[in-house]
């Protein structure tokens, strides 16, 4: 993993895990798996279309107060591995760090979000 991706993945779990008072290993895998009932639960149909999607999703899981499970995932990187370059990579960690902050404002009642309607 390129150092930059693996320091901003640290610092953004971190900063997430903070603002939603959880206790993920890594938010940003993007390999997730849904029980359809929970997926009726949620509005993901305002969701992004683009690779916050899931940390999105993550955050609707979270408020409606589910829980889920982790199991490790290895990860190469190489050339051909990744289809997010710096550009993208930004704007996605830009997107986690506003679903955060989102979260912890709609949790507060600040914020009425129809992420979380």
């Amino acid at each position: 993993m390129p150092k930059y991706k693996y320091f901003a993945n640290r610092f953004l779990t971190l900063f997430q895990n903070i603002l939603m008072n959880q206790k993920l290993s890594e938010y940003h895998t993007g390999y997730r798996a849904f029980d359809k009932e929970v997926l009726a639960k949620i509005n993901f149909l305002n969701n992004s279309d683009d690779f916050v999607f899931d940390n999105e999703m993550v955050c609707q899981l979270f408020y409606k107060n589910f829980r889920f499970g982790e199991i490790t995932c290895p990860t190469l990187y190489f050339d051909d591995a990744s289809s997010i370059n710096f550009k993208r990579s930004s704007i996605y960690g830009l997107g986690c760090l506003k679903n955060a902050i989102k979260y912890r404002l709609n949790k507060w009642g600040v914020l009425k979000s129809k992420m979380y309607a």
